[in-house]
């Protein structure tokens, strides 16, 4: 796996969450690694890794357990004594989500809440509670679950809803800027080192570019620069005109893909 790029900025936000052991917030525009950076500190760490991907129908509760009433039921309708003995014991049908996992480890963990503005505006304040003391309460088993250790919990959005004050009071905010040329250069090489430097500058330049168009619906990011030059050097494209090739790759829009034609 190539190495994951930390700017001075975002490892400075990282080690001030480790010491307050209050959640990370990232935020940026897509493409500059808010989702990777919590599978690249567990790996780092040698730390378990939990994800959790919000969705828009995405209820809090689900982070934390999950008590699944039709496999219960459907079991309960076969008479055998295994699946009797199963029923009666509600625990087997308890399922933890990834905050609930970790949780219930002895240890450190990492946490990732990936793209927590795509639920509901209350999404966040629903979990005020269970962020703030590290635990939760199983209604089903009357268990409640206390962190022994607090894990590391990282979690980005993309900045489509506003996220309640009191949710925002409680974390370490960081907003990861796009990555300069120079960075830039640096991700290239961790993911294609044996890149001739000629194609990889051209490339480079066309990328920058094509992100100063003020028209554009939406710019390209660094992974469908990374799909480009993987493009590149399949197809031994050498760049020695203006034309832009495979701009598929680049493009995500209709409008933007005219604009790159005209």
């Amino acid at each position: 796996m190539p190495e994951y790029i930390l700017s001075e900025e975002l490892k400075e936000a990282v080690q001030v969450a480790e010491i307050t052991m209050r959640p990370l917030l990232l935020k940026g525009e897509p493409g500059t690694g808010k989702t990777l950076l919590a599978s690249h500190v567990a790996e780092s760490k040698n730390l378990p890794f939990f994800r959790w991907h919000v969705k828009s129908t995405s209820l809090a509760k689900e982070g934390l357990y999950f008590y699944d009433a039709v496999s219960r039921l459907n079991d309960s309708r076969f008479p055998d004594q295994a699946s009797m003995e199963r029923v009666r014991n509600v625990k087997n049908y308890i399922q933890l989500g990834a905050l609930g996992e970790a949780y219930s480890l002895p240890n450190k963990s990492v946490v990732l809440i990936d793209e927590i503005d795509k639920a509901d505006i209350e999404f966040p304040n629903d979990l005020l509670l269970e962020l703030d003391k590290m635990e939760f309460f199983i209604s089903e088993t009357k268990e409640l679950v206390s962190a022994k250790v607090r894990p590391m919990i990282i979690i980005t959005s993309n900045n489509e809803k506003e996220l309640p004050d009191a949710f925002l009071r409680r974390c370490i905010f960081h907003y990861i800027e796009f990555p300069r040329k120079e960075t830039m250069r640096e991700i290239v090489l961790a993911h294609f080192p044996r890149i001739q430097t000629e194609l990889m500058e051209k490339a480079l330049a066309m990328f920058y570019t094509i992100r100063k168009i003020d028209s554009l619906r939406k710019k390209p990011s660094t992974s469908e620069l990374l799909d480009w030059i993987q493009i590149l050097l399949h197809t031994g494209e050498t760049l020695d005109s203006s034309k832009i090739p495979f701009a598929g790759t680049l493009f995500k829009s209709e409008e933007d893909y005219r604009v790159h034609l005209n």
